[in-house]
């Protein structure tokens, strides 16, 4: 899902550019967080599955009941870039789950350095046990654990997001627990709209969300086709939906740390998830 031609640790440096914000994004933007970062609560935690026990990290603010979003992570699993962004969020009013994705194969670790080749030959082949069936398990079984939570607000719709292989996730989590899921939201997705039997966006008639799908610029080059497939699936069944590609930002653009990230394009990608939730999340 992540090709080494439009890996983030392959792909360019970017420069920072102005982008532009929808209405919505603006008053996220300019909303301020609902909780300072002190108020937010953070506990490592294992979410029983149907295939075994799956190690993550659960964010919440300290006081009150909230909605509940799903994170699902790129290619390096659960680090801190990934507790960074769920504590992020969970200061904005959620209840938060970020899940190892690779917990049949082992537990979230740091690794030193990201970019290291052995680093990715040992990652990028886990990438094929997240296969259409897994997460079809997983997705409902890390929203019923968020639901669980004393502090998440069950009334209230969940959210999900994912970055590069979490894309698919994303979309297979909105299918898997439709009645739940009503804002979902994909950055630098890998493989989102393909011609295979098990492509995400074919996914899309079962879900009952509205979606939000950042492409980069480089995956749009290389499948210049895929944004119109999404579209044109969402349009098919009437499904409110934005798919919009960041002119500059390249694949891994969101996730501090890596040699793409742009600060710029993050914060846009940011106010338009904070818009996507805020709107659905009701």
């Amino acid at each position: 899902m992540c090709d080494d031609d439009i890996h983030p640790y392959n792909a360019p440096a970017v420069s920072r550019r102005a982008f532009t914000l929808s209405a919505a994004a603006i008053a996220a933007m300019s909303a301020a967080p609902a909780f300072a970062a002190e108020e937010v609560v953070s506990k490592d935690v294992t979410v029983k599955t149907p295939d075994g026990e799956a190690d993550a990290v659960l964010f919440y603010p300290a006081k009150g009941r909230h909605p509940a979003v799903l994170i699902w992570t790129d290619v390096f699993g659960l680090r801190p870039a990934f507790r960074d962004m769920g504590r992020r969020l969970a200061a904005q009013g959620y209840v938060v789950l970020v899940p190892n994705p690779f917990y049949r194969s082992m537990k979230a670790v740091t690794e030193p350095d990201y970019s290291a080749p052995e680093v990715r030959k040992k990652y990028f082949p886990l990438m094929a046990t997240l296969t259409t069936e897994t997460t079809m398990k997983d997705g409902p079984a890390f929203i019923a654990f968020l639901d669980a939570q004393p502090q998440t607000d069950t009334r209230r719709k969940a959210g999900v997001q994912g970055y590069c292989m979490g894309g698919p996730l994303t979309f297979r989590t909105a299918a898997a627990v439709p009645d739940r899921i009503a804002g979902a939201a994909t950055f630098h997705g890998a493989a989102l709209a393909t011609d295979q039997p098990d492509s995400p966006h074919k996914l899309i008639p079962r879900t009952t969300a509205q979606f939000y799908c950042g492409v980069a610029a480089n995956d749009d080059k290389a499948q210049p086709d895929a944004k119109d497939k999404l579209k044109a699936a969402f349009a098919a069944v009437n499904r409110p939906a934005t798919v919009e590609v960041y002119d500059g930002c390249n694949h891994g653009w969101c996730v501090k740390g890596g040699a793409v990230y742009n600060e710029a394009g993050a914060e846009k990608a940011w106010a338009e998830l904070s818009a996507l939730y805020q709107r659905t999340l009701v």
